[in-house]
């Protein structure tokens, strides 16, 4: 049997390269030679042990030491092979990766939740680099060809892979936009209208958020909080305008920007629980809340006592769901990898870090993320 090269997490924080088997190429799949692999706070969590996505038949976590994962789910590749059945892709070809296995990848009647567009809802959902499914951090991957969003242009491998986190923003952005609440983003009415939007983190998904909301055509006052000063620059590159929540006084900052009236929109792309007692001194009553950050560490359910007073409209997500285009690769993938090849969205400098070649990848999860200067690591393979 053949093999192959992979950096595998065989326990929490202990990554090594080794030998694996080369995956079969079934007659609906394609042979693919990542190329870059974007690094994901998810794939922090999950090398960190703070959290393992690879569930048995009970639900419960498969030990790292039972079934060793290959990370990477933000992925852009070239195809080196495809199945008997595939005749809208061709060796050389550049794509970006739906990392999620929804019922069009395993070929079968869509679900409830695929017919509606949640395609990571699917009742038979899996990932590559989350669930147990190998990531692009091999030197191959096979993956069904409808999983593949063919790139238009010569944009770079690693400004490709920031489709997923991009398509991630676009999913969200799209549920809180169909959301039944007082205030509306892009509302003609003023009475309706957002005026001041919030945003807390500008990490990758911060900064992404940004950058969507002026895409999206909002044009009202965008506050983003975040500690650290070069993703704060970044933030105002983007067309925002920035506080720093551990120096200055966040409630403060958006009381004088909006006049007394505060958000009527907030986003939470920073992952900290304790940012949600915050949330009560910043929305406006019946504003909307895009839950986005995952983590929550040193947060408790009762700093959501007086949120509930407010009435918010509560809007969470996960992952890039969408509707399928007609040759059922997901739409939204393809939307922001446009996004991305038309530069309406710029995520050249929100690339930071690069790594070079599969050796590096334990250097990829060392320490770097928490030095100053950080925002957004990719593996070059």
């Amino acid at each position: 049997m053949s093999t192959m090269r992979a950096s595998v997490l065989v326990d929490v924080a202990r990554l090594e390269l080794q030998d694996v088997s080369l995956p079969e190429v079934g007659a609906r799949d394609v042979l693919l030679r990542p190329a870059a692999v974007g690094v994901c706070g998810t794939d922090f969590h999950i090398v960190s042990g703070e959290s393992n996505y690879n569930f048995d038949e009970r639900g419960e976590p498969v030990p790292l030491s039972v079934a060793p994962q290959i990370l990477g789910h933000e992925i852009a590749a070239e195809v080196l092979e495809v199945g008997a059945q595939v005749t809208d892709l061709a060796p050389g070809a550049r794509v970006v990766v739906d990392q999620g296995r929804n019922c069009h990848s395993h070929g079968r009647p869509v679900c409830e939740y695929c017919a509606t567009g949640d395609t990571h809802q699917c009742e038979h959902y899996t990932e590559h680099g989350i669930t147990g499914l190998p990531g692009g951090l091999a030197e191959r991957l096979v993956v069904p060809a409808v999983n593949c969003v063919a790139l238009e242009s010569d944009v770079p491998w690693e400004h490709a892979v920031l489709s997923e986190p991009l398509g991630c923003v676009v999913h969200s952005s799209d549920r809180a936009l169909r959301a039944e609440s007082r205030y509306a983003l892009l509302d003609s009415d003023p009475a309706r209208a957002v005026r001041c939007a919030v945003v807390l983190g500008a990490g990758p998904a911060g900064l992404l958020f940004v950058q969507h909301l002026r895409a999206l055509g909002y044009e009202g006052t965008l506050l983003v909080s975040d500690p650290h000063p070069e993703k704060r620059a970044l933030a105002e590159r983007f067309g925002a305008e920035t506080v720093d929540p551990r120096n200055d006084d966040l409630t403060g900052f958006v009381l004088e920007r909006t006049g007394g009236r505060r958000a009527e929109y907030l986003v939470e792309a920073s992952g900290s629980g304790s940012a949600y007692a915050d949330f009560p001194s910043l929305i406006r009553k019946q504003a909307t809340v895009l839950a986005y950050g995952i983590g929550h560490g040193g947060g408790s359910l009762e700093l959501l006592n007086q949120v509930q007073w407010k009435e918010p409209t509560f809007v969470m997500s996960v992952g890039a769901s969408g509707a399928f285009d007609a040759d059922k690769r997901p739409a939204v993938y393809r939307r922001a990898l446009r996004s991305i090849e038309s530069g309406a969205v710029d995520v050249a400098p929100m690339i930071t870090h690069r790594y070079d070649g599969l050796e590096a990848v334990p250097e990829a999860f060392g320490g770097d993320r928490k030095r100053p200067g950080y925002v957004k690591g990719v593996v070059l393979l």
